[in-house]
């Protein structure tokens, strides 16, 4: 389902398996665990990179676990975006950068577990950012409208992503300003190019505490959504 490694000052967080990678709620709660193990066993000079096997980054919640429910499925459906919630509050509040390297389509919550990082990189070859909640007639969870509108710039590249159900390549995510870098023919060439970025941001050394509440201090409205505070860091 998901491991975490560490190589010297880099967390590997990996989801894994050949699948979609959906967020049904007990992936939810392992992304969320591992993310804890991260924070209490950060130093100065720590980076995560977030990455995934296969096809598929994360295809987004799992549906047809929702759907199997019958009569009970928006009550499902609720759970997974409460329960969702507290992993990008959790990503917000990492005291150190945070990079996410797309090795293939993010899609839905799969995409807002991507944007959640401080870094997006991912595919010239392979893989789509995909919100597809307009064109399946599901409304977009509040949190994850505001998390949209402080992280994309523009008008232009939130209507894009939101209301066109697109299916955005990464050279045009990068022309919209979404992802960072879409210059890798490979997930290996991915992975890589994120690992020399956070090798480059660990050595630094920075304060994580103190990196964390810039973070949380540059997208305010966000974070009150997601009950976090930017206190000012003991020094």
């Amino acid at each position: 389902m998901c491991t975490l490694e560490k190589r010297g000052d880099l967390f590997h967080l990996t989801l894994t398996g050949d699948d979609e990678h959906r967020l049904h709620p007990d992936t939810i709660a392992t992304i969320l665990s591992l993310l804890d193990q991260v924070k209490s066993e950060s130093t100065r000079g720590s980076v995560l990179i977030t990455t995934a096997h296969g096809k598929f980054f994360s295809n987004g919640f799992d549906l047809a676990w929702a759907q199997s429910a019958g009569s009970g499925a928006i009550g499902r459906m609720h759970q997974m975006v409460e329960s969702f919630k507290p992993v990008v509050a959790a990503l917000f509040e990492l005291p150190m950068p945070t990079i996410a390297a797309l090795n293939g389509h993010a899609a839905a919550s799969g995409l807002i577990f991507a944007l959640s990082h401080d870094y997006v990189y991912m595919r010239k070859d392979r893989g789509v950012l995909y919100m597809s909640e307009v064109d399946i007639g599901l409304p977009v969870p509040d949190y994850f409208s505001a998390l949209v509108v402080a992280k994309i710039g523009t008008s232009i590249a939130r209507r894009e992503l939101l209301l066109s159900g697109k299916k955005l390549k990464g050279e045009e995510a990068v022309a919209l300003g979404i992802v960072d870098s879409a210059a890798h023919d490979s997930a290996e060439g991915v992975v890589e190019a994120t690992v020399s970025l956070g090798e480059s941001l660990a050595a630094k050394k920075w304060s994580g505490e103190v990196y964390a509440t810039i973070r949380k201090s540059l997208y305010p409205e966000l974070c009150k959504m997601l009950d976090l505070t930017a206190k000012t860091p003991n020094l």
